[in-house]
């Protein structure tokens, strides 16, 4: 477990599907993270079993520390141990915690533990985007915007750029001694 001052993190288990589903279902969300599909508890579920059998990736439950509630996830996946690097996913799953800070918390800790235990070199991941409080948020949390891939996504008959921004261990380690990253 690895815990903030508002948020903990924690494995997955099987019950935090319907904390899930509940996202999946959320149409702002779904159209953040570009999402079509359409999911069932079940398909929840197996999802879940995968997740726990795959080595190539973490995942956790974004929990509050006043009331031991989930109220996300985030997930470190396609480890690449020889190259040191992987790929990151974060979601709120209701509208109740978007703009209180604990987002960029969970980010923070991610970073720690892929930085920290993990040894990456390297973090990646990509944002829509018209998900403009999803790249403020990883801007804060130090992530820098790396590439656009143009007019990747349609959704809602409109099209929008995926921006990949990515954070290197040095970066980490001057934010964590308190300084800045050009």
């Amino acid at each position: 477990m690895m815990k903030g001052k508002a948020v903990y993190l924690r494995p997955i288990r099987k019950e935090d599907m319907t904390s899930f589903y509940e996202c999946v279902r959320d149409e702002e969300t779904r159209y953040m993270t570009g999402t079509k599909r359409t999911f069932t508890m079940e398909d929840l579920y197996k999802h879940y079993e995968h997740i726990t059998k795959d080595e190539t990736r973490h995942d956790f439950a974004i929990c509050l520390i006043d009331g031991d509630k989930i109220i996300g996830d985030l997930s470190i996946v396609d480890i690449d141990a020889d190259n040191r690097k992987g790929f990151f996913r974060i979601a709120l799953h209701n509208r109740l915690y978007f703009n209180k800070g604990y987002g960029t918390e969970a980010v923070r800790l991610a970073l720690e533990f892929s930085f920290e235990k993990l040894k990456l070199n390297r973090l990646q991941l990509e944002v829509f985007s018209h998900n403009v409080r999803g790249m403020k948020s990883y801007e804060k949390a130090g992530f820098k915007k790396e590439g656009v891939l143009r007019q990747s996504l349609l959704y809602n008959n409109q099209f929008s750029d995926e921006i990949i921004m990515g954070m290197l261990k040095e970066e980490y380690d001057k934010l964590k001694a308190g300084g800045r990253t050009k």
